[in-house]
């Protein structure tokens, strides 16, 4: 039997599928992915993209800090793509029990995924840090300079900064979901950004998917293990 065909027959078997996906889920939808060739690392700033999007140069420097965030990190307008798509089918279907993603786009709730635990928070979620209002990815869009509450207080988009912990009812979540599944997918990242990709050594099952462009640190670990793009095995799936 071929892998394509030993995947559809486990994803067929299974009725608490698990997936965990980085930026590579985003690409084939047109957001550039961080460590890419064409990503933000290969793009020439004054200062590399982990220290302008550190809590450290949030802090100190706000406006530069919301420029390039407005320029780079805002992936607005962009569509699901067919993961996505297939996703939340499954979902639907009483298969997939949640999905965990490491990406701050908000595509797998746009396609319709229901459970979905976002590790480093959306840039569609907003708050003032003075009153907490809640601000739609417009708004700061829109904004100038340093976006501002009628309150006064500054607007901070609800992801996880370098430097800023992971939320702790999130990582719950997904450690609960990866433990009881019976399939783990592991698509569209290089598994080395922590402590994001510790979060698979949870899963307890024999059925461990790896997906992948290039080659990653779990790759030995996997039960089945492609370095294809996602679209070419979700299209078939």
């Amino acid at each position: 039997m071929d892998k394509i065909e030993k995947l559809k027959q486990w994803i067929s078997e299974s009725s608490r599928i698990v997936f965990f996906g980085g930026a590579g889920v985003s690409t084939e939808s047109g957001i550039p992915d961080f460590r890419s060739v064409d990503g933000l690392y290969n793009q020439k700033f004054e200062y590399p993209p982990e220290q302008i999007i550190s809590h450290t140069f949030f802090e100190r420097r706000p406006e530069y800090f919301y420029r390039f965030y407005r320029e780079k990190m805002m992936p607005l307008g962009f569509e699901p793509n067919i993961t996505h798509k297939v996703l939340a089918r499954w979902e639907e279907e009483g298969r997939l029990s949640a999905v965990v993603t490491q990406n701050i786009d908000g595509l797998h709730q746009k396609a319709g995924s229901k459970n979905v635990c976002e590790l480093h928070g959306s840039v569609l979620r907003n708050y003032c840090m003075r009153c907490g209002k809640f601000h739609s990815a417009e708004f700061v869009k829109n904004s100038t300079g340093v976006p501002k509450c009628d309150c006064g207080g500054t607007v901070k988009p609800d992801v996880v900064l370098y430097e800023e912990g992971l939320d702790q009812d999130t990582i719950e979540r997904a450690v609960s979901a990866i433990y009881s599944a019976d399939l783990l997918i592991v698509a569209g990242t290089s598994l080395t950004v922590y402590p994001a990709a510790g979060l698979i050594n949870y899963y307890r099952g024999n059925r461990l998917v790896l997906i992948n462009r290039d080659a990653t640190p779990y790759d030995r670990h996997a039960d089945l293990v492609f370095h294809e793009s996602l679209g070419k095995i979700f299209e078939q799936l």
